[in-house]
């Protein structure tokens, strides 16, 4: 017997071992199943039985639909009378851990965590946007030659630089629900379904967004609830990128807060300046994912053999009121003057022709490197999925991108994810990076494309 303490008030719990016997003779009710199959997202999953024992058949089988647990991964279901989960394509990638309810006709109820992890298919990330683009493009100034940026408004706000780089994504760092921002590719030829936008901007109001459509955090989540759809090239189609903020599905249409659209991924147009997106800064965020593929490359989750070929989605606590080439919007605070006097506020800043003063920096897009001075962290030497990420931020940096946990650091969940590896990041500050002038890669303040 125990004694918790739950919203101020002693509880008494009874706890009956497995295989005890309830006071009607009958052994107590309980799921023997531990474990299920994991799989890979865009494939079947495998299946799983969930069995129970004790009480009194028939059982009936649900999930704890609360806030407090994840549902299953997208895609998959389970059959309230037999307790098998099933799909026919896996939606969700990441580790869930839900929990899986028996009841059976007696009304005797008991309940289990079981997990689901669930690899990525994230490999198409890749292929969003030309080799040419900014999203693509290194800035270490070894390679590129491309100078600190000087303006005023490019440093990190001061009192953030003593953040500490932190992954906002893995396998189980945020368990029972997977931790990152997800995403899912679909064909050329998915039907589109109805998207209804509640707040801010709408680019669509119908896409190929599917029902098993991964949210960020899941449907149980309170949060951004990002959902990224690629629409791959074919019939004519040109591959697309449509992403929705709080995306909330409604069996057969979606609706969401707020939502952006790449109409053509294989060209390097910008969202229209001051239009905003799906995010704070106006940019992409599928292409901005740290994500397992890009990472593993032709190696393992041990021994990992990829690159990742793009500036990271990073956060702050608060951005400045401006952005910079490539971003298109901000939501930020304080303000920048030139001698003429104060810029207006939610507009583009030149790293060309930088303001004189800033009451704030930081401004979205701009890309911070990790500094040639600094060492890599010694444990980047055991950890080689962090490694390959650091070696990220010297080559392509990262990018700010909203507002957050100063150091927030933006991938996909994953199930090859090893998150004590990636825990070697946070031996990384703010302070370790520099802002990088872009200014002269600029053809068009429209579009992404890079001068060389």
């Amino acid at each position: 017997m125990d004694r918790l303490l739950r919203a101020g008030v002693a509880v008494t719990v009874l706890w009956i071992p497995p295989g005890a016997y309830a006071e009607d003779g009958r052994t107590a009710l309980q799921i023997t199943t531990t474990k299920c199959p994991g799989g890979t997202q865009g494939k079947a999953y495998a299946g799983c039985a969930i069995a129970a024992t004790g009480g009194a058949p028939p059982y009936r089988f649900s999930i704890n639909r609360t806030d407090n647990y994840p549902p299953l991964p997208e895609g998959l279901s389970l059959d309230a009378a037999n307790g098998i989960v099933s799909g026919a394509q896996i939606g969700g990638q990441g580790t869930y851990v839900p929990r899986i309810i028996v009841t059976d006709s007696a009304g005797g109820r008991a309940s289990r965590q079981i997990g689901f992890a669930i690899n990525g298919a994230n490999k198409f990330l890749a292929e969003i946007f030309p080799s040419n683009s900014i999203f693509h493009h290194r800035v270490d100034a070894q390679t590129t030659g491309l100078p600190v940026d000087t303006s005023p408004a490019a440093p990190i706000y001061s009192d953030y630089l003593s953040a500490t780089v932190k992954p906002f994504f893995g396998n189980t760092s945020n368990s029972p629900f997977p931790n990152g921002i997800p995403s899912f590719s679909v064909p050329y030829d998915q039907p589109d379904v109805p998207v209804k936008t509640t707040v801010y901007q709408s680019y669509f109001t119908s896409g190929p967004i599917p029902a098993n459509a991964p949210v960020e955090g899941t449907s149980h989540s309170r949060g951004d609830r990002h959902v990224l759809i690629y629409r791959a090239s074919g019939a004519g189609k040109p591959p697309a990128l449509y992403e929705m903020w709080q995306g909330i599905y409604l069996g057969g249409r979606w609706t969401d807060s707020s939502n952006a659209l790449w109409p053509n991924v294989s060209g390097n147009a910008l969202t229209p300046q001051g239009k905003g997106t799906s995010d704070a800064a106006g940019l992409p965020v599928a292409p901005l994912l740290v994500n397992a593929d890009e990472v593993i490359g032709t190696g393992t989750p041990a021994a990992p053999r990829g690159t990742v070929q793009h500036p990271i989605r990073f956060t702050l606590n608060h951005m400045l009121n401006y952005w910079v080439w490539p971003a298109t919007q901000t939501a930020g605070v304080g303000s920048c003057a030139t001698r003429n006097g104060t810029i207006p506020v939610e507009t583009e800043i030149s790293q060309a022709q930088p303001p004189v003063s800033c009451t704030m920096t930081g401004p979205a897009g701009e890309i911070y490197r990790l500094k040639a001075s600094v060492e890599t962290p010694a444990c980047a030497a055991t950890s080689r999925q962090a490694a390959i990420i650091i070696t990220a931020f010297r080559h392509y940096g990262i990018i700010l991108a909203d507002n957050g946990d100063s150091g927030g650091l933006i991938g996909t969940p994953d199930a090859r994810w090893n998150d004590a590896d990636l825990s070697c990041l946070t031996s990384l500050t703010l302070a370790d990076f520099e802002p990088v002038d872009v200014s002269s890669l600029i053809v068009s303040n429209d579009s992404g494309a890079t001068k060389h």
